[in-house]
This record gives structure tokens, sequence and C-alpha cells, in this order.
């Protein structure tokens, strides 16, 4: 768990970072790191969780090399 990180910040860090493919992976890495997932709740808030997590996967990754 990251200090002064809330759990709803840490979420939207892992829809950023591609490691994860839905919500149900954001949530899984949380309780992983200790959050309460208390936070992450509402219809509302995994739309934009989801839209953030196709946006990030959608970006071309840095590491690929043509």
């Amino acid at each position: 768990m990251e200090a002064n990180l809330s759990a709803l910040e840490r979420a939207f860090r892992l829809a950023r970072s591609g490691q994860v493919t839905d919500v149900k992976g954001i949530k899984v890495q949380l309780k992983r790191e200790g959050y309460d997932l208390g936070q992450i709740t509402g219809s509302v808030l995994v739309r934009q969780l989801q839209r953030v997590i196709r946006a990030a996967q959608s970006k071309p990754s840095a590491s690929v090399k043509e």
C-alpha cells in the first residue's frame, strides 16, 4: 500500500498502467495490496475505470520496437 494514496487513487493508477484488463483485476490487486475496497463501488465509477483501462490498452507500448 502506498502511503497517502486512497484506494480510489490507486484504482485509477492501476487502470492507467495497462497492467489490468478489467475492474475485477483492479479489485484483486487492491485487495492484494491491502486496500479497503469500500470506495470502489457504483456503476459510474466502474464505467470510468473501464474507459481508462481501454484507453491504456489502446496506447502503443513503449517497449515495442519496429
